[in-house]
Order: C-alpha cells, then sequence, then structure tokens
C-alpha cells in the first residue's frame, strides 16, 4: 500500500464528500459521470479523482470532467481495467490517469501516470499555507 499524504483524501464514494475536503485532493472509487460531478460540485475540492466506468456510450463515465472544469475544479479520471471501482484506496494505490479536465492540467496532474505518483507531487495541504 502506497502512504497517502497529509493533502489527499480517500472516499470510496463522492457521497461523502464534506466541507472539510475542500482544498484537498479528493480520490473516489466513484465513476466519473454526471449525478459525482453534482455531489463534488458542492465542495471546492484541490482535485476530483474518479473511475471511468470505461468511459461508456456518449462518454458518460467522464462527463464529470467537463462539468467541473467550467467550475473551476480540477478533475481526473483512472483507467477501469487499472483500479476497481468502488475502492478509493486500491484508486490510490494502483490507478493510473485516463482522462482529465483543463483544470487538472493546468496543476500538473496528466493522464499516462500512476495517480499516487501525480498526486504526491502536488504542494501539501493548501490549508496550511500562511
Amino acid at each position: 500500500m502506497t502512504a497517502v499524504p497529509s493533502h489527499v483524501v480517500l472516499l470510496d464514494s463522492i457521497t461523502q464528500v464534506d466541507v472539510l475536503h475542500a482544498g484537498l485532493c479528493v480520490v473516489t472509487g466513484s465513476h466519473g459521470g454526471v449525478s459525482a460531478a453534482r455531489y463534488a460540485s458542492a465542495v471546492s475540492a484541490r482535485v476530483y479523482v474518479f473511475n471511468d466506468a470505461g468511459v461508456g456510450k456518449d462518454a458518460a463515465g467522464i462527463a464529470a470532467l467537463a462539468l467541473l472544469d467550467v467550475r473551476g475544479i480540477a478533475a481526473v479520471t483512472v483507467a477501469h481495467d487499472t483500479a476497481r471501482i468502488g475502492e478509493a484506496r486500491d484508486t490510490w494505490d494502483i490507478g493510473v490517469i485516463s482522462h482529465g479536465n483543463a483544470t487538472a492540467g493546468r496543476i500538473g496532474v496528466q493522464g499516462g501516470a500512476r495517480l499516487s505518483d501525480a498526486l504526491a507531487v502536488l504542494p501539501g495541504d493548501p490549508r496550511d499555507d500562511g
């Protein structure tokens, strides 16, 4: 198991997101669909991570990325064949980023990278600044 830095929180479901997670990297086991974006929009995390769920018809498994990008919230998905859907720990330990929105790209979180490597290089918890 890969150590989880203090600026990362693991949630098996996006429904568990809370205002206490604002500003953190929120790694979920949820698909990246429209319903996930509704929950994520309520809390401005540094970056959200979802499972691409095989992308699906009309890219339904990654629809949250564009919806969150409009709000300026970074979001990525891991490939469904690299991590189990519904398990944030598995997503963190072995997930590989498959898709990301432009906001995620601007903070340096890009496709093809192992998730834990990509998020570990982000600075620590921004709430600790100043």
